[in-house]
């Protein structure tokens, strides 16, 4: 049933590279096979997969289907064999009416690789319709004079199949009057004519029914038959005789409907009833009825509907003139179809990629469509362009198919999807054009890092913030879609002061918040610097990071500390002293405090919060300096207490208060004396105070009297030795003392010519005589400690690379 032969004999197949050597289309000709019409639906018709070269499960893995060129689909592939197969009745004549030889053509698509392979099956002819004559009935007038051996043509009989299938031969049914003779036309049509044998009596016999049979070449042989009916009339010795042999007309086919395309004209040179010409159709299809009509008296030929070059490019016909008597001529009539540009081009698309990466490379096939035009000639000549400046540009491939190719590489972020705009234009005039619109979605790769807006960030946090806070919150951007934008957030591992910064910040991996797990010290530290990592969700990931810098914002949450006086240990209350010659302004003492917080919040002022003697003594501001405000009288008391309040100007302000205790008297047995004319009160516990600061002082005065002596001796040595220096008028004079703040804050202490600081409690007296100059510097507690000697050691110090400082205690 199927035979397979290569197009033009050739027995190999020839391949083309193109596509920028990435595509390949094979050709090895027309794949040819053959199939009977009539053959019920699902016939095999050949082994497409051996054909192709493939097995029969790749027809479906590799997307093989069959595209046709926009007629019906006659034929179906059967994935589970790899044969092709009959999709429906197929009748040979519908296709290719009397055409000898009638051949379908179609492609067979490959879309993996998107190559297109031509396939032909030729339609075998069977004998399944039998002649027929176009009318039941055939009426012949004859003369009753007619000579014998007069030829009657008679109208033939058609059959649509073709070659031995085809009409063979007619038989007519037996008479004495009439034989049959069958002439052959050069196109090898068989035409019968009626013969007559003997001359006709018409009052023997005025009509005369015959039977005509056409047979056809099958097995078995199909027939079909006409009734001849024969009038004899009188004698009629002319017959009508056309102007021409064969009329001929040429007419667009939008002529319209009722347009009278030609005349037909016979002439009969008898007169009367037998001169009268009318004119019919003597050979048409009923088709042709439909379409056009003739008039029998005038011999126009005009349209009865729309001519359509598309359904057939021409037609032709016969028409008779017969007059009165019966005598009738014939004469051909052929109309040729012009071609006007009426349709428009087509455009089928036979495949196109939903989605395209945007890291396709340039000359990858996206589409593949076909273009036709039912028009001929120019007019079904297409073209096909796109106006849009896009990555894209078209290839033709085999027949009208063209493809749709990238010509530049795609980019998601800047277009996510193309919509294209084919423009078919025919070459008619005017061109006619058709817009089909294909949509291009091009999928995302992961192209793009997470970004931030910012390449670092300043964060401010006040310090005692409470655990857990949002502080902070990043933002990282991804220009990508789906998986490849989803972005996490980590933060860089990193050490502050031997601590990892995960210890102190957490982040949010999904939101990018920055949370504080302790409460910051500004006293601590004021600042650190971490990184935050932005990961998008792409395969292979991509990743960007950012700095941040926190800085930790002071807050008042220290109150000043007193650096001087120190607070004794052991609860007792230091005592300074005051000459009560002194003047008014005289530098009673300093107090010397620091505060641990920063700016505003470490900016001191001193005030007197309260006083034994009000306008006594007054306080510097700023300095912390105890002056006197007036000169002593002799009714001040020996003793006066003053509360110091040091605050500072945070919000809200903390303070801190010291009280400092002030011995009035002008020289220490003054004071000696003071003490002991105090009044001893009536408690036995403030005698015994009274008893034991007595002591106190009378040793120390003892101690400082040796001291003096040892220390002038000394000076009188090295006098000696030098030659240099002079003998001292007895003053006695100490390095000065250098106090440093805590934190760096330097406080400067002024020491005095004559400094008592007495402490009484109930057990001991404290009585401290500094240095008769001037203090620039306070050295911290922490830095330096006091000497464990008063008057028996002098210990000079180096603190931090500090001057040297003398420090009494005891």
């Amino acid at each position: 049933m199927t035979t397979r032969q290569r197009g033009g004999n050739y027995k190999g197949f020839l391949l083309l590279s193109i596509l920028l050597g990435t595509w390949w289309e094979a050709w090895a000709g027309q794949i040819h096979y053959t199939v009977s019409e009539e053959t019920e639906k699902g016939s095999f018709v050949g082994y497409i997969a051996k054909d192709l070269g493939l097995e029969p499960r790749e027809l479906t893995e590799r997307g093989v289907r069959i595209v046709s060129k926009g007629k019906t689909q006659l034929f179906s592939l059967n994935p589970r064999s790899g044969s092709l197969v009959t999709s429906g009745r197929i009748d040979r004549e519908e296709l290719c009416s009397q055409n000898a030889q009638c051949l379908v053509s179609f492609n067979i698509l490959m879309e993996d690789k998107m190559n297109l392979y031509p396939i032909e099956v030729e339609i075998m002819d069977v004998n399944d319709n039998a002649p027929r004559f176009l009318t039941e009935e055939i009426s012949i007038k004859v003369m009753e004079n007619a000579a014998p051996g007069m030829r009657f043509p008679l109208k033939e009989a058609v059959d649509s199949d073709v070659g031995t299938n085809s009409l063979q031969r007619y038989q007519l049914s037996p008479s004495r009057h009439f034989s049959l003779v069958v002439q052959s036309g050069d196109d090898g049509t068989k035409y019968p004519e009626l013969v007559l044998e003997q001359v006709l009596d018409r009052e023997e016999e005025g009509i005369h029914h015959l039977v005509l049979t056409a047979y056809d070449g099958g097995v078995p042989s199909l027939s079909g038959t006409t009734s001849i009916h024969v009038t004899v009339v009188d004698v009629n010795d002319h017959t009508p005789v056309f102007s021409l042999p064969r009329y001929q007309v040429t007419v667009p086919e939008n002529v319209p409907i009722g347009t009278k395309l030609l005349t037909v004209n016979a002439i009969d040179l008898d007169e009367g009833v037998n001169g009268e010409v009318t004119y019919s159709f003597w050979k048409i299809t009923p088709e042709l009825l439909q379409m056009f009509h003739l008039s029998s008296l005038t011999g126009e030929l005009s349209t009865l509907k729309g001519l359509d070059y598309e359904e057939s490019s021409f037609y032709e016909m016969e028409v008779q003139a017969q007059d009165g008597a019966g005598s009738l001529t014939k004469a051909k009539v052929l109309i040729i179809i012009l071609d006007v540009n009426d349709n428009a081009p087509e455009v089928t698309v036979m495949s196109v990629s939903s989605s395209v990466p945007e890291d396709t490379p340039p000359g990858i096939v996206i589409a593949l469509f076909y273009l036709q035009d039912k028009d001929s000639g120019k007019n079904g000549e297409v073209t096909c362009t796109f106006t849009e400046h896009l990555p894209f540009k078209l290839e033709q491939s085999i027949d009208n198919y063209y493809r749709l190719v990238t010509a530049q590489n795609l980019d998601r972020e800047k277009f996510s999807m193309y919509n294209i705009t084919l423009k078919a234009t025919d070459g008619g005039i005017p061109p006619l054009s058709t817009d089909t619109q294909i949509s291009i979605h091009v999928s995302d790769t992961n192209d793009n890092p997470p970004t931030f807006l910012n390449s670092s960030y300043s964060i401010y946090i006040p310090e005692n913030n409470p655990r857990g806070a949002s502080i902070f919150s990043v933002t990282a951007h991804d220009p990508d879609s789906d998986q490849n934008a989803q972005i996490t957030y980590a933060l860089v591992e990193d050490f502050i002061q031997g601590v990892p910064v995960s210890s102190y910040i957490s982040i949010n991996s999904d939101t990018g918040v920055l949370y504080a797990l302790g409460s910051f010290d500004y006293e601590q530290f004021q600042n650190l610097q971490l990184r935050v990592i932005a990961h998008d969700s792409g395969d292979p990931p991509l990743s960007s990071n950012v700095l941040l810098n926190l800085f930790v914002l002071d807050q008042n949450d220290n109150a000043p500390e007193i650096l001087y006086p120190a607070l004794p240990t052991d609860g007792s209350t230091g005592v300074e002293l005051a000459p009560r010659s002194a003047d008014p302004g005289h530098l009673v003492t300093k107090v010397v405090a620091v505060d641990k917080d920063s700016g505003p919040n470490a900016w001191l002022s001193y005030c007197l919060l309260k006083v034994s003697e009000p306008g006594l003594f007054s306080v510097g501001l700023h300095t912390g300096e105890v002056r006197t405000a007036r000169a002593f009288l002799d009714r001040d008391a020996l003793k006066q207490s003053l509360v110091v309040t040091v605050q500072d100007h945070g919000q809200p302000p903390l303070s801190t208060t010291v009280t400092l205790t002030v011995a009035v008297a002008n020289s220490i047995p003054d004071v000696l004396a003071d003490l002991g004319s105090i009044k001893t009160p009536s408690d036995p516990e403030d005698s015994d105070i009274t008893l034991y600061l007595v002591v106190a002082v009378a040793t120390i005065s003892c101690v400082f009297l040796v001291f003096v002596i040892v220390l002038l001796a000394l000076r009188l040595w090295h006098w000696h030795k030098s030659r240099l220096l002079q003998v001292s008028d007895g003053g006695l004079e100490v390095p000065a003392s250098h106090f440093v703040g805590v934190d760096g804050v330097q406080a400067f202490l002024q020491t005095y010519s004559h400094e008592i600081s007495l402490t009484a409690d109930s057990q001991k007296s404290h009585i401290i005589f500094p240095q008769p100059n001037y203090v620039d510097t306070l050295i911290s507690q922490d830095s330096c400690e006091k000497s464990d000697s008063l008057l028996t050691s002098i210990d000079f110090q180096e603190c931090k690379g500090e001057a040297p400082s003398l420090q009494v205690s005891s």
